[in-house]
């Protein structure tokens, strides 16, 4: 079986626990977590995902500029990258999906929707 590696980048702790307790029944999905967008820029550079959860409000550097850092470099571009964010405004998702985003997921959100936008980025990218 191959494992998927997920990288979730979210300055809450609540938030990176409820995503990996949403994945922790997915069979063949390891989880990473950092808790800043500085900590996702170094840890995608030098270590490999197969996808990038990333919240958008974070004190450093924020989702779309991770997003951005990962759309622009030529190794890590067909990275697929799922936003998650309480900012739920219209123009924050076409930001993301703008910025080369797979995804976009309102919080809150269930266990269940958070699996299926996973599985639909996984089934249509890779």
């Amino acid at each position: 079986m191959t494992i998927r590696r997920i990288l979730v980048a979210d300055d809450s702790p609540a938030s990176r626990s409820l995503v990996a307790s949403a994945l922790s029944d997915v069979a063949g999905v390891e989880i990473a977590r950092v808790s800043s967008g500085v900590e996702a820029v170094k840890l995608v550079a030098t270590d490999s995902f197969d996808l990038v959860l990333t919240d958008i409000n974070m004190p450093d550097i924020n989702g779309l500029e991770l997003l951005r850092f990962i759309k622009t470099s030529e190794r890590l571009r067909a990275l697929p990258v799922l936003v998650i964010s309480t900012a739920a405004a219209e123009a924050d998702r076409a930001r993301a999906l703008s910025l080369g985003a797979e995804g976009y997921l309102a919080k809150p959100f269930t266990a269940d929707q958070l699996r299926q936008a996973i599985e639909q980025v996984f089934n249509t990218g890779q």
